[in-house]
C-alpha cells in the first residue's frame, strides 16, 4: 500500500498542500491526513475523502512523510509531542514553517531524522506553487522523493537553508505583491472604460503570459520589455510615468521591508 503523507496542521497553507496532492493525483485522498483541532473546520475534505483527525500522534503512526504546517511559536511544543512517534528509518520530515532552523526541528524532535525545509506559495494548491527546498540528514533518494511531490505542485528549486528566509519573501509574500499589481491594473483597467470582469480577466492572464515569457524562454524581463516599448509609444509613456512614481522603487523596498520583518519580527 503507498505510504501516507500526515499534514500536522490544516490551516491555509496545510489544506492548501492537501488540495493540490489530490488535484495532481499525486495522492488519493484516502492516502492524505490532515489535523486539526477543530476538525469540523475541514469537513470539506473529510467529504472528499481526506482523512481528518485531531490527533497529530495517531496521524504520525500512520504516515511515513510528515509535513509540518504548524504557527512558528508552537512548531517546537508539537514536535517534542511527536517525538516518541517519529521513527527514524521510516519517516521523512517536510517543516512548511517560516524562521525554524532545521538544526532547531532535530533538537526538538530528539533524534536524527531526515529532514526538509520546504517554502511553496499558496499557489501550491493549483500546482503552480515555486517551492524552495533545503534538506539535512537526507539520502538521495529521500531528496528526489521530496522533490518529486513538490514538483507535482509547481516548480522547485533546491537553496542553502540560509537563503530560506528570504525565499519567504520573494516566493511566498511575493503571492501578494503580484496580486496587488493585478488589482491595480484592475482598477486602472476599469478607470479606463472596461467592467471590473473584463479588466480582470485581461489583467490576470496578461501576468500569466508574461510570467511564461520569462519561465520558458529564459530571458531577461528587459529584452521582452524592449519588444514593446517603441519610440514615442503609450507603453515607454506609461511606464516612465510609473518609474517616476517610484514604482520599481517602492516594490524593491516592500521586499526588504518583509525580509527585515522576518529577522526582527
Amino acid at each position: 500500500m503507498p505510504e501516507k503523507i500526515a499534514i500536522i496542521g490544516g490551516g491555509n497553507l496545510g489544506r492548501a498542500v492537501a488540495e493540490g496532492l489530490m488535484k495532481s493525483g499525486f495522492m488519493t485522498p484516502d492516502q492524505i491526513i490532515v489535523t486539526r483541532r477543530n476538525t469540523h473546520l475541514l469537513a470539506d475534505l473529510a467529504a472528499q475523502g481526506v482523512v481528518v483527525m485531531p490527533d497529530n500522534c495517531e496521524a504520525v503512526r500512520q504516515a511515513g512523510m510528515v509535513i509540518l504546517a504548524l504557527k512558528p511559536y508552537n512548531v517546537r511544543d508539537v514536535l517534542r509531542e511527536l517525538g516518541p512517534f517519529l521513527v527514524e528509518g521510516q519517516h521523512i520530515l517536510i517543516s512548511v514553517v517560516t524562521g525554524v532552523w532545521m538544526e532547531e526541528l532535530q533538537q526538538a524532535a530528539g533524534k536524527p531524522l531526515p529532514l526538509f525545509r520546504a517554502m511553496p506559495n499558496t499557489a501550491i494548491a493549483i500546482r503552480e506553487s515555486m517551492t524552495c527546498l533545503s534538506h539535512f540528514h537526507a539520502r538521495p533518494d529521500q531528496v528526489i522523493r521530496v522533490e518529486r511531490l513538490f514538483n507535482a505542485l509547481g516548480r522547485t528549486v533546491t537553496i542553502d537553508e540560509k537563503l530560506m528566509d528570504a525565499a519567504t519573501v520573494l516566493g511566498a509574500c511575493g503571492i501578494a505583491y503580484a496580486l496587488r499589481f493585478i488589482r491595480a491594473n484592475i482598477q486602472g483597467g476599469i478607470e479606463i472604460g472596461f467592467d471590473a470582469q473584463t479588466a480582470s480577466l485581461i489583467a490576470a492572464q496578461t501576468v500569466k503570459g508574461a510570467a511564461e515569457l520569462l519561465i520558458q524562454t529564459g530571458r531577461h524581463p528587459e529584452q521582452e520589455i524592449d519588444k514593446v516599448t517603441t519610440p514615442k509609444g503609450c507603453t515607454i509613456a506609461g511606464l516612465n510615468e510609473m518609474e517616476h512614481q517610484g514604482f520599481s522603487s517602492s516594490l524593491i523596498k516592500g521586499i526588504v521591508a518583509s525580509y527585515v520583518k522576518i529577522l526582527k519580527p
